[in-house]
């Protein structure tokens, strides 16, 4: 045997615990999700029945989760967007000014990130409670008692009180990837600019975005991502979908379908949904940020 075939062998062989761990505990188990999506299947005890299609075909009219798909789709739409604006700008600000408490600002707003969800959930819930919450106490101080409202317990306002927490906890970890990136910038193209007349924003739009764009489209798809998962765990601590399931996402209905109904084969059909509108919106944010920087 030539060393170059005992390489292989040994490669081979550090490799081989890993591939059967990641076919066991990964390609598996969505193998099986697949499989359990296409029966009616009501519990561990009782007998699948094979249905094709039918999960597939009940999604679609069923009016709770449909409103699960509208209230995800908004905030996969809205947040994303605000937070990477408010990291891009927040991570420009404390790179390039002359603040003396840069170091402080930085961890205040990182802060966030290193809470457990369930911790930020909670917080938030007191944060927004209608009768001692800061939100509303905060309103009456300021003369604005009339503009109190059951933040979570309003159909009109719940989602975008989510939307709200869901922000305030992503906003630091992004910036400390932007600012990671603002640095590698080199001053010189800064200094050329500043000398060239050019203003902050004219800066920020013509040289920070343009370097970070590559960053900053790996953020658009965490973060897209991030709601989808992050927003089970607010949901489900801080309104359980209400009022009137008009904080539902899908995370929470596949939850509630499986664990409360006990409509299995119904939960991974939702579960292959998710995933392939996962696939389709990572490769769509993919194409259209590899646009923008053409």
């Amino acid at each position: 045997m030539t060393m170059k075939m005992r390489r292989g062998w040994f490669i081979a062989a550090c490799l081989l615990p890993g591939l059967a761990m990641y076919l066991l505990f990964k390609v598996y188990p969505a193998v099986q999700v697949f499989q359990k999506s296409l029966y009616l299947w009501t519990g561990v005890a009782d007998k699948p029945k094979f249905i094709g299609l039918q999960n597939f075909r009940d999604m679609f009219h069923d009016d709770a989760f449909l409103l699960s798909v509208r209230n995800t789709g908004l905030l996969m739409l809205v947040v994303p967007a605000v937070t990477l604006l408010i990291a891009l700008v927040n991570a420009s600000i404390l790179t390039q000014s002359k603040l003396r408490e840069r170091g402080f600002y930085r961890t205040v707003f990182f802060f966030p990130s290193i809470l457990s969800f369930v911790v930020i959930a909670i917080l938030w819930s007191f944060i927004y409670h209608p009768t001692m919450g800061f939100v509303n106490s905060g309103l009456e101080m300021l003369g604005l008692g009339d503009w109190a409202l059951p933040w979570l317990g309003d159909q009109r306002t719940v989602l975008w009180a989510l939307a709200v927490t869901l922000v305030w906890q992503a906003a630091g970890y992004y910036m400390v990837m932007y600012m990671a990136g603002i640095d590698s910038i080199s001053p010189d193209l800064y200094e050329a600019a500043s000398i060239d007349g050019a203003t902050a924003f004219q800066k920020f739009f013509h040289i920070t975005v343009p370097m970070l764009w590559e960053i900053i489209r790996v953020t658009i798809i965490f973060s897209i991502n991030g709601v989808l998962t992050i927003s089970f765990v607010l949901v489900a601590v801080m309104t359980a979908g209400g009022p009137d399931r008009h904080s539902e996402v899908v995370m929470t209905y596949l939850y509630g379908q499986a664990f409360t109904n006990s409509n299995f084969g119904y939960a991974m059909a939702i579960g292959v949904f998710i995933f392939v509108v996962s696939i389709l919106l990572a490769f769509i944010s993919n194409r259209l940020t590899q646009r923008g920087s053409h």
